[in-house]
């Protein structure tokens, strides 16, 4: 091959906009703010609820644009989650970008939570923060494979994967499970144009956590920042719109810190 010439792209061109958009747990927070972000860039969205159909409903009605589409399932059940790649599928066409979003996170501090208590929250930790994502993203890549103009991933994990989570073990454990996912997947997919990325918010000022935002509690959190503050779910959004744009592919593989300088890793 000549210096001057250029190898042929192994896939087409990635889309910039018109994109088909699958977001899990998109009722509120940052799944909210991340609907609306690529809704607001031209694309087409599937909004996923599980329990608050409601708050999806308002997502769904805030977004600009059309051909937005409300769609719900259970993450924790593989069978839920074939329909909703299903689903989204025949809204869509297509599947071209998937947020994995949704995740539970209920408090079950070793000392004090009873087994029975304790067993039943990593159960549905795993379920649905690590199984659910790992599921969601295999049917996701076989639809991105088949339609050859390759893809992206971006799964929202936590600074709890690195920092830890006391009373929140197995949010912090499956959260870093899901960071590796992530990789491991970068790997694998990257032959056919899908990149896969992560993003490690800190605490975000989402309805979820308002209880923990007040008082001196909330003070204690805004202090760990240098900035003196917590982020704002459309920030976390940003920097999900652009690690599923065409320019950030060779982020692929990254976990991307969002946590305003609260906690720095080496």
């Amino acid at each position: 091959m000549q210096a001057d010439q250029q190898e042929t792209p192994a896939v087409p061109p990635f889309p910039a906009t018109g994109r088909r958009v699958l977001v899990s747990g998109a009722s509120r927070g940052i799944g909210r703010a991340v609907a609306w972000a690529f809704a607001a860039n031209g694309d087409r969205v599937a909004v996923h609820w599980a329990s608050r159909r409601e708050d999806a409903e308002a997502t769904l009605a805030g977004l600009p644009g059309t051909g937005h589409v409300l769609l719900g399932a259970d993450l924790a059940d593989p069978d839920g989650a074939a329909r909703l790649a299903e689903e989204t599928t025949a809204a869509l066409g297509g599947i071209d970008v998937l947020v994995n979003n949704a995740a539970v996170n209920t408090a079950h501090p070793p000392a004090g939570t009873a087994y029975a208590d304790w067993t039943a929250a990593w159960r549905q930790h795993v379920s649905v923060n690590l199984l659910g994502t790992a599921n969601l993203s295999h049917l996701a890549a076989d639809r991105m494979i088949a339609q050859g103009t390759g893809g992206r991933i971006v799964n929202v994990g936590s600074r709890g994967a690195f920092r830890g989570e006391p009373d929140h073990p197995a949010y912090g454990a499956t959260k870093a499970a899901v960071h590796a996912l992530g990789q491991s997947l970068a790997v694998a997919l990257a032959p056919y144009g899908i990149a896969v990325t992560s993003v490690a918010p800190g605490f975000v000022e989402t309805d979820r956590v308002a209880h923990r935002l007040a008082g001196e509690q909330g003070a204690a959190i805004r202090a760990q920042s240098p900035f003196g503050r917590v982020a704002a779910p459309e920030e976390i959004a940003s920097a999900v719109l652009w690690l599923a744009s065409p320019e950030a592919l060779w982020a692929s593989g990254t976990v991307v810190d969002l946590n305003g300088a609260s906690h720095l890793r080496t």
